[in-house]
């Protein structure tokens, strides 16, 4: 029998989207759905070619659209949930809708297609598995499930195509902040010999592991932990220092900031490090961040507000 989730919508000015993702996130509730009227029409865009309809009533309901969506068990232990995670948050007025679990993925499975992103990444969700993979591509298999992370949002493409670079094959990376782990599982599709994926978040570690097992990886070449290398060194000392070719994070720049300090401990001298989730207003000051840490910027990549960067070790 399918679980009932609550879905929890929270209409909220597009200036303040972020201030209240960093409250509910602080809050404890992860898995966010951040709905905009502009990412939509770029997303529909974007992916033209692979649509054979437009739902009209998506549509519609996306117009003017500016909303933050999370989910908890439509329980007594999820109303406390809700209670928690709206913490701060009283101003605004959440609309509540209750739903099986199949009922949510069937709503986005009417639209959804599989996207290239860069030259060699091809995001295929689960359900169109049988179909046939791009010649010169490389498939990575998503379920959105009631995480809604198909790689469609600029951060995570920025990411990918970075990646796509920097992995030629035989590389060990690491992953911060490795959430669903479709960058980890992304590099290992690319060739790369073993990821770590590292989360503060415990539950990321089983969502990462089954998202691994779905594109035929296993625990001998994907390893994901909970633990926070900026407050933990006795944590940091379990991610091989000193021995990855890549170093990932794709986060917000509060935390890219700090862990620029940090990153140049876990790579090889040749290394690179691998940043994304910027928003634009906030690249210059990550920019510094991480030459001001000892990096050398190659590559700064930009898309519809967001920017991310590759960094090598200064020489």
């Amino acid at each position: 029998m399918s679980e009932v989730w609550l879905e929890v919508t929270l209409p909220v000015p597009a200036k303040e989207l972020d201030g209240v993702c960093d409250i509910l996130t602080a809050n404890g509730m992860t898995g966010l759905v951040v709905e905009e009227e502009g990412d939509f029409l770029r997303f529909l865009e974007q992916n033209r070619q692979y649509w054979d309809y437009v739902d009209e009533d998506l549509s519609r309901r996306m117009k003017g659209a500016s909303r933050v969506k999370f989910y908890v068990p439509d329980s007594e232990e999820g109303q406390r949930q809700m209670r928690c995670a709206l913490t701060g948050l009283e101003r605004y007025e959440p609309q509540t809708v209750s739903l099986r679990e199949e009922d949510w993925a069937t709503s986005w499975q009417k639209y959804y297609q599989p996207i290239p992103v860069g030259r060699r990444v091809y995001i295929v969700p689960e359900w169109m598995r049988a179909q046939s993979v791009p010649e010169g591509r490389v498939p990575i298999y998503l379920n959105p499930g009631l995480t809604f992370g198909t790689g469609s949002h600029p951060t995570t493409q920025l990411c990918l195509e970075l990646l796509e670079e920097a992995v030629s094959g035989g590389e060990r990376a690491l992953d911060l902040g490795c959430g669903s782990g479709i960058l980890a599982i992304a590099a290992l599709a690319l060739g790369a010999e073993h990821v770590t994926g590292v989360d503060i978040d415990p539950k990321a570690v089983d969502v990462a592991y089954e998202n691994a097992a779905m594109n035929g990886i296993g625990k001998d070449r994907l390893t994901v932990l909970a633990g926070n290398v900026l407050d933990d060194k006795k944590f940091s000392s379990r991610l091989e220092p000193g021995k990855n070719k890549v170093v990932l994070a794709n986060i917000v720049a509060d935390v890219i900031i700090p862990l620029s300090a940090v990153a140049g401990e876990f790579m090889t001298e040749d290394g690179v490090f691998l940043t994304s989730g910027i928003i634009d207003t906030r690249a210059d000051e990550v920019q510094a961040a991480l030459e001001g840490n000892g990096f050398v910027i190659t590559r700064r990549l930009e898309r519809s507000g967001w920017c991310a960067f590759r960094g090598e070790k200064r020489k």
